[in-house]
């Protein structure tokens, strides 16, 4: 089986890759690397030059593929910069659009594409958030990118259900769980996240989940009867 998790130096991606269920060639696509006995491909996902390297990494190694399964795990994601809309930086609040939203649509694509020319078992995960669904203030676009990868996730999937052998395309919330990111939002003010007191609860009481709890809870996808185009929380796995 071959494998690529993007964000896998890191968080929930990090657990992802630590907890690989059976053999697997594993590709860790981040910038730091650093995942046991993975290819890095070292790139900023926010930076739209380095889609094109994933791309033709997708390509090279599906071309005259022999194995009997491919997967690639979009986990990559920032909160920054937390706050108002109209107050955070620029440059920053640019670089959440392009890695939350832009890239995921776009990588999805291109390894949808590569996929395309093998007739081995395929499937695509994109990480998605409870963002996605629920306002969350001081997030406008990070919940923006989930929202749309879960509309990406229903349309491709019902595409994909064309297809011979075809790709199967899934979309899952995590969930609360015990990660940088929420280290973030807990460090956060309220006037930059107003429901920042509720994470710092979450934590005081014990109810963040372990990433490598929930990273097996996303591994059990693979071996699960959930239809294409599927957008899922992990409680709805359990």
């Amino acid at each position: 089986m071959l494998v690529w998790i993007s964000g896998a130096s890191a968080g929930l991606g990090a657990a992802l890759a630590a907890t690989i269920p059976f053999e697997a060639e594993l590709v860790d696509i981040s910038r730091r690397g650093g995942t046991p006995g993975a290819h890095h491909l070292a790139v900023d996902l926010a930076d739209p030059l380095s889609w094109p390297v994933v791309a033709e990494d997708f390509e090279r190694r599906l071309t005259d593929f022999a194995g009997d399964k491919v997967l690639f795990i979009h986990s990559a994601a920032t909160l920054t910069p937390l706050g108002s809309a109209d107050r955070v930086d620029t440059k920053q609040y640019t670089h959440n659009v392009l890695l939350n939203s832009a890239a995921a649509q776009v990588l999805g694509h291109a390894f949808l594409s590569a996929a395309a020319h093998t007739s081995c078992e395929q499937h695509l995960i994109m990480i998605s958030s409870g963002a996605a669904g629920r306002p969350h203030e001081g997030e406008s676009s990070y919940g923006a990118g989930k929202a749309a990868i879960d509309q990406w996730v229903r349309t491709v999937g019902l595409e994909q259900e064309r297809r011979d052998p075809g790709c199967r395309v899934i979309s899952v919330s995590p969930g609360a769980i015990d990660t940088e990111m929420q280290a973030e939002l807990r460090a956060s003010s309220e006037e930059q996240v107003p429901e920042s007191q509720r994470f710092r609860q979450l934590e005081a009481e014990g109810r963040l989940a372990k990433p490598e709890t929930v990273a097996r809870t996303i591994w059990s996808l693979l071996n699960r009867d959930v239809p294409n185009g599927a957008v899922l929380h992990v409680r709805d796995l359990t």
